[in-house]
């Protein structure tokens, strides 16, 4: 992660571009991060509308400005924000979506840390070394957080199907891997049971709709599958405790939050925070 930084401020103001954004935990984690680094700074959140495009044109005239040093974005600005952008990292433009902002020799940058902070925080958790056929997962879900796990799991060796209960958003998504072997399926074949990884990459669950799931009532999953929900707020999403009734591992996305955030942190500042000190802030 390059931190050849151009701004070195006093204060670092950083935030996060999204809509709602109510009962995001970035701020305590950004926060925490700060202050584990010795650094001077808040971290703000910027609630804007799916079709504010003036508003995300004023935010990001404040980067320029170098009034704001860094924003994280969050649904459903991911996409929405690449045409206003100068440049986009290679890892971003592979993806087709971005999730931090940053300025460089006055140029906005979009990168996206998403897909390095999924896959470091499945591999953290699950092992997968054992596996002799190539593991298979199924995505479900076709927008900004699906392509990061997407192309995560395409590079690092997976046999990747991805479902969407829109057709549009997942064609968009296999044109933008079309070098890949990329699967679909649709939401009426959906047949969970035949996965290795199974990841939820749509809100459904988060608060305050706890009580709703991805997956079809009754959906059978394999005992031997990890169920992985981008998904962090409530901490035991309604997949994750059907999952695990079923007797399968499950986690929601928390961990990915804490690797992805502290990726973009250190873009921001070049300063790496001290991973379990963000999960205390957000546990807390």
């Amino acid at each position: 992660m390059s931190s050849s930084l151009t701004l070195h401020p006093s204060s670092f103001h950083l935030g996060l571009i999204g809509y709602p954004l109510g009962h995001s935990l970035s701020p305590k984690i950004h926060s925490a991060a700060l202050k584990a680094c010795g650094l001077q700074g808040d971290y703000s959140l910027f609630p804007i509308r799916p079709d504010d495009h003036q508003g995300l044109n004023d935010l990001l005239a404040r980067v320029r400005a170098g009034e704001i040093h860094g924003l994280n974005v969050t649904i459903p600005h991911k996409q929405n924000v690449i045409p206003l952008l100068d440049e986009l990292t290679a890892t971003a433009k592979s993806i087709g979506a971005v999730n931090t902002i940053y300025l460089r020799e006055n140029k906005l940058i979009g990168d996206n840390t998403d897909a390095q902070g999924f896959l470091s925080d499945l591999k953290k958790n699950f092992d997968f070394s054992s596996f002799i056929l190539q593991p298979s997962a199924l995505i479900l879900g076709a927008g900004g957080s699906a392509r990061s796990v997407v192309f995560a799991l395409l590079n690092d060796g997976w046999s990747v199907t991805i479902t969407a209960r829109r057709l549009q958003q997942s064609q968009q998504l296999i044109n933008t891997f079309a070098g890949y072997k990329l699967q679909v399926t649709g939401y009426e074949d959906l047949r969970p049971s035949t996965f290795d990884l199974l990841v939820n990459a749509t809100p459904l669950g988060m608060t305050p709709n706890i009580e709703t799931s991805p997956l079809p009532e009754n959906a059978i999953l394999n005992k031997a599958a990890v169920i992985y929900d981008l998904v962090y707020n409530p901490r035991e999403t309604k997949l994750v405790k059907d999952a695990r009734a079923q007797g399968c591992s499950a986690t929601t996305g928390l961990g990915m939050l804490i690797e992805q955030a502290a990726l973009a942190f250190e873009l921001w500042t070049g300063q790496n925070p001290p991973r379990e000190i963000l999960r205390n802030a957000a546990d807390n």
